[in-house]
Formats: structure tokens, sequence, C-alpha cells
């Protein structure tokens, strides 16, 4: 039989075909893409297989040792879980999970939700609705709807002052005209004519271009 070098191990004449490539079979060797699917990688194999033959253990008494010993070498691999809440909780989750929930002992928790750890949570949705400009925000157009329907007041008074002053701040970061008149008349526009800003008596606060630029930064 042929040996392959420079290890000296017999190799079979026979191969294995993974898609395109033709891979020699080595005697007494095998290829992860052959293996079971391991039900949590991050134990790794040696772990599972020692789930796997406290499975077969008839003495429920040693099935128990057997089990414990197997906790405890999971604990070391991960120290840092000590740290968290209820992790032996999890660890024994984690152990009926690798077991299929055939590992008949005394179990020191509960690990009936325990198939609940792999649920991955629904997709939240995602706002559909379509904003007319996109400089401003979906929030400030959220402003603008609360103000179309708002009595006057002083709250009405001061959140136009709010969003007057955040709208010159969107069209500054965003490179816009970002005139008093241009804000004036997106404010109506988007009130449906309810906000009229009088530019004779209405004065914006002072908005410098390095505020808008450290803005910019962050994102």
């Amino acid at each position: 039989m042929p040996y392959g070098p420079p290890y000296g191990i017999p190799l079979s004449r026979e191969g294995i075909r993974l898609g395109e490539a033709f891979i020699m079979k080595i005697d007494g060797l095998d290829y992860n893409t052959q293996r079971e699917k391991l039900v949590l990688p991050e134990y790794g194999r040696e772990v599972q297989n020692m789930v796997n033959h406290a499975l077969t253990l008839e003495d429920k008494a040693e099935r128990q040792r057997c089990a414990e010993t197997i906790i405890v070498t999971m604990e070391r691999m991960f120290p840092q879980m000590r740290n968290s809440a209820g992790y032996k909780q999890k660890l024994w989750d984690h152990l009926a999970l690798m077991s299929d929930f055939k590992l008949d002992i005394d179990w020191p928790y509960d690990v009936s939700q325990a198939k609940t750890i792999g649920n991955k949570p629904e997709p939240m949705d995602y706002p559909k609705q379509q904003i007319p400009v996109r400089h401003y925000g979906r929030m400030m157009f959220g402003i603008f709807d609360k103000l179309k329907s708002m009595p006057d007041g002083d709250e009405f008074d001061a959140l136009v002052r709010l969003a007057a002053n955040q709208m010159k701040r969107d069209l500054m970061q965003w490179s816009h005209s970002c005139s008093d008149e241009k804000v004036a008349d997106d404010l109506a526009r988007y009130t449906d004519g309810r906000v009229q800003l009088d530019l004779n008596t209405f004065k914006f606060d002072k908005i410098t271009m390095r505020e808008t630029e450290k803005k910019r930064r962050r994102k």
C-alpha cells in the first residue's frame, strides 16, 4: 500500500470527491465534512463524544457522575461564564441539547426550556412609510405631524422653535441651502400651512459649521 510522505501514513487506493477536488482517503483519519454536525460547535467534538459516551452507560449512577464531569469540563473551557447570571443553568441546558434530551439523569436544573436557546428572534418590521426628503429624517416628520394638530400656546411655540433650529442644522449637515427662507418655506409646506414662521421676529440659534462637522464624523 502506498504511503503519504512525509508522515508514513498508509493511503488507501480510494479517494473522496468533494466538489471538484479529489482528496486521498487516509486510513485511520476522517474529515470534518464527513462527520456528524455538532449541536454546539463551541464545545468541540471531544465534549460531544463524552456526551455520546454518557448515553451508552447503563448504570444511572455512572451516567450521573459522567454528566457532572462533562459539566466541569465545559465550565473550564469557558471560565468567563462564571461572571454571568445563571451560568450553571446554561451549562446544564447545553448538556441537555447535546444529548438531545435523552440523557436519563437527575437534572439539578429544569432544562425543559433549553430548546429555546437556539431560537432566533422574530425579525422586526422595518418602517416602510416614505418621507418626502431624507435630510430631515423620519423623526422630524413626526414633529411636523404633531404640529399640524397642536393648539397654539407655549408648548406649540417651543416645538416650532426646536423644529426650525433642527431643520437648519440638518440642512447644513447635508450641505443644502440653509437660508432662513428655506427653513420657513419647508416648515410651512410639511405642516400643511399650520406653521407660518415670521422671519421678522423669529431668531434662529447660532449654529456653527464645527458643530455639524462633529455630528458628521460620528456617523
